[in-house]
C-alpha cells in the first residue's frame, strides 16, 4: 500500500555517467526494480514506496550535504555486496554508534548512507 502525504519523499533522481552500470550496481545491490517510462527513461522502484530514477549531465553528490540513507537487513552485509559490485566504502559501520549505519559511493561517487533498524 503506498502511502501519499503532504511532505513525503517520493522520488530521487541519482546522477551517473553509466545509467546501464548504475541499473546493475543498484539492483544487484538493493533489488530494486527497473521499467522503462513512456519518455525511454530508465526508472527504479524500490519495492517499497519511493521511486526515482539516474540522470544524466549533472555532477555526482560526493559529499554529504544532502545525505539519502538507504534501509537494510544487515549494513555489514550490504557493506560487502557494495565492495564487491563496484562501490567503496566512506564511512564504516560503527561511527554513529549505537546506530547501525555506513555511508559508500557508488561507481559514480554518489555517497549515500546505509541504515539498519536495531
Amino acid at each position: 500500500m503506498t502511502v501519499s502525504a503532504n511532505g513525503k519523499i517520493c522520488y530521487l533522481e541519482i546522477p551517473t555517467g553509466n545509467i546501464q552500470r548504475s541499473v546493475d550496481f543498484y539492483t544487484k545491490i538493493f533489488g530494486w526494480k527497473t521499467r522503462t517510462r513512456g519518455d525511454g527513461a530508465i526508472a527504479f522502484d524500490d519495492g517499497v514506496e519511493v521511486s526515482g530514477s539516474w540522470v544524466t549531465g549533472r555532477p555526482t553528490s560526493s559529499g554529504p550535504g544532502l545525505l539519502i540513507y538507504i534501509m537494510v537487513d544487515s549494513v555489514t552485509k550490504t557493506i560487502e555486496s557494495i565492495k564487491a559490485n563496484g562501490g567503496r566504502i566512506v564511512q564504516p559501520l560503527g561511527v554513529d554508534a549505537p546506530e547501525k549505519t555506513a555511508r559508500f559511493a557508488d561507481p559514480d561517487g554518489n555517497v549515500l548512507g546505509l541504515y539498519e533498524e536495531p
